[in-house]
C-alpha cells in the first residue's frame, strides 16, 4: 500500500471519528435538559442566608515583603505555609499569628507550596523549573533549614504542587512544558509522566492540580488551553476524560467533597462545576461585568459539604457562592477589613472551620466560621455522599436543603456554641477593625 493510499485511509478514518464525536456531543447535549440552580428553583429552594457575621477575619498574617503567590493548610494542625514573591516560605501558626519558620529560597521567583499529609515537610516550586522539598523538623535554626530534596524534570516552571493525599512519598506538580508529574519524594525519580508527547494532553502551561480525596488515583488538571483534563495515575499514556466549556485560561481546579464532581475558575471569570463520570457541566458560577473589567478567578475551595464555593478574583474580591441555587451569597472584597490588592490564592482548613486568603498586598488574611455555619460544613452533611447517574441534582438539593435546615434550628445559640478557635483563644479571638484597610483604591490585576 502506497503512502498516498495510507494518507487518503487516514483522513477517511479521522473524519469518520469526528463525525461519530459531533452526533455523541449532540446527543449528550440533549440530556442537559437543566442545570443545578434551575432544578433547585423549581423545587422551590433559596439561597442559605449568609451575612458578613458569620464569616469573620480574626486573623491577619503579616511577614511577607512581596506578592503572596500561595498557601496551604497543614492536615492535621492550625498551621499555613505561604510562598511569597520576596523569596520566603513562612510557616505561620494560624492561631497566634506567629511564624514558626521562615525559609529562604535559593530561586526567590516561587509560584506555589504545599504541605506534606504529616505535616512535616513543605514543598514548593516556580521559575526554576524544579520542586523543593524541606523538612520542618530539621535541627536548625528554623531561618536556615536545608534541602531535603530537589524534584527536576521539568522543562518549564512549576506553577502547582500537590501530595497524594496520605502518601508522604508521593507528590503530583504541574508545569510551564504542558505536563503533570507523579514523583517518588524519597528518591527524587519521576515515577509518570501525563501529557507531553502524547495527543490526549495539555496543549498549553498547566496552572493547577486537584487530588481526589476519594481516590488518590484520580486527579484532574486545568490549562491555559481552557480545558480541564481528569487523569489516572495507573493510565499515563492518556487522559480519562476532557472537560470544555471555559473560554480562558483554567486557573485554578478543586474536587468536590464527595469526589464525584469538581469546581474550575478561569480567566473568563466563570466558576464551573462538573461531574466527572458523565463529563457534564452541572452549573456556571458568573457575575455581570463591565467589558473593559472582566476579573479573572484565581483560586476556588469548596466547604465540606459543598454547599459553598469560595472563589478569589483578580479584583481583590472573594465571593461566596451558595452552589445549590448559583448565587453570591456573601462578597468579602465589599467589607472594611477585605484585601486591597488581587487575591491570588486561598484555602479552607480540614476542618472546615477556617478560611485563609492571600494577596498581592502582601498579607493573608484568616477568616473564621461561626458556628452554625461551621456545624453545617463539619457535620451535618456526610462529606462523600453516593449521587446516581446522570445528573446529582435531586439527592444534592434534598441533602444541601436537609443540612440548611440543622444549621438554622442552631441559630438561635450562635454565641452560645464553641468555636474550635475561640475555644482555644478565648477572647483573643477578635475582629480585625483597623482603619487602614478601609480603603478600597489602587487594586490591581
Amino acid at each position: 500500500m502506497s503512502v498516498a493510499e495510507l494518507k487518503e485511509r487516514h483522513a477517511a478514518a479521522t473524519a469518520t471519528v469526528n463525525s461519530l464525536r459531533e452526533r455523541l456531543k449532540q446527543r449528550r447535549q440533549l440530556l442537559l435538559d437543566t442545570d443545578v440552580a434551575g432544578y433547585a428553583k423549581s423545587q422551590g429552594r433559596s439561597a442559605i442566608s449568609f451575612s458578613p457575621t458569620d464569616l469573620v477575619c480574626c486573623r491577619i498574617l503579616q511577614g511577607h515583603t512581596g506578592k503572596v503567590y500561595s498557601l496551604d493548610w497543614a492536615p492535621e494542625r492550625n498551621w499555613i505555609v505561604s510562598a511569597s514573591q520576596d523569596g520566603r516560605l513562612i510557616v505561620w501558626n494560624a492561631l497566634t499569628s506567629q511564624k514558626t519558620h521562615a525559609i529562604k529560597l535559593q530561586c526567590p521567583w516561587v509560584m506555589t507550596c504545599a504541605f506534606a499529609p504529616n505535616g512535616q515537610s513543605v514543598a514548593c516550586g516556580g521559575l526554576d523549573s524544579a520542586c523543593t522539598i524541606f523538612n520542618l523538623n530539621s535541627r536548625v535554626e528554623r531561618d536556615n533549614i536545608p534541602v531535603s530534596r530537589v524534584l527536576t524534570g521539568h522543562k518549564g516552571y512549576v506553577y502547582s504542587c500537590q501530595y497524594v493525599p496520605d502518601q508522604e512519598s508521593r507528590l503530583i506538580t504541574s508545569s510551564g512544558d504542558q505536563t503533570c508529574v507523579l514523583w517518588d519524594v524519597t528518591t527524587g525519580q519521576r515515577i509518570s509522566v501525563f501529557g507531553g508527547e502524547f495527543p490526549s494532553g495539555h496543549t498549553a502551561d498547566v496552572l493547577s492540580v486537584s487530588i481526589n480525596s476519594s481516590n488518590s488515583n484520580m486527579f484532574v488538571s486545568g490549562s491555559c488551553d481552557a480545558t480541564a483534563r481528569l487523569w489516572d495515575t495507573r493510565i499515563a499514556s492518556r487522559a480519562v476524560r476532557t472537560y470544555h466549556g471555559h473560554q480562558g485560561d483554567v486557573n485554578t481546579v478543586k474536587f468536590f467533597p464527595d469526589g464525584q464532581r469538581f469546581g474550575t475558575g478561569s480567566d473568563d471569570s466563570t466558576c464551573r462545576l462538573y461531574d466527572m463520570r458523565t463529563g457534564h457541566q452541572l452549573q456556571v458560577y458568573s457575575q455581570q461585568h463591565d467589558d473593559n473589567d472582566v476579573p479573572t478567578v484565581t483560586s476556588i475551595a469548596f466547604s465540606l459539604s459543598g454547599r459553598l464555593l469560595f472563589a478569589g478574583y483578580s479584583s481583590g474580591d472573594c465571593c461566596v457562592w451558595d452552589t445549590l441555587v448559583g448565587e453570591v451569597v456573601l462578597n468579602l472584597g465589599t467589607l472594611q477589613n477585605s484585601h486591597d490588592l488581587r487575591i491570588s490564592c486561598l484555602g479552607l482548613s480540614s476542618d472546615g472551620s477556617a478560611l485563609c486568603t492571600g494577596s498581592w498586598d502582601k498579607n493573608l488574611k484568616v477568616n473564621l466560621l461561626q458556628p452554625p455555619f461551621y456545624k453545617l460544613i463539619a457535620s451535618d452533611l456526610n462529606p462523600k455522599p453516593s449521587f446516581p447517574l446522570p445528573f446529582f441534582c435531586a439527592s444534592m438539593v434534598a441533602a444541601l436543603s436537609s443540612a440548611s435546615r440543622s444549621c438554622f434550628k442552631i441559630l438561635s445559640c450562635l454565641r452560645r456554641c464553641g468555636h474550635p478557635w475561640v475555644e482555644a483563644q478565648g477572647e483573643d479571638c477578635t475582629v480585625d477593625t483597623r482603619e487602614d484597610h478601609d480603603t478600597r483604591g489602587g487594586r490591581g490585576s
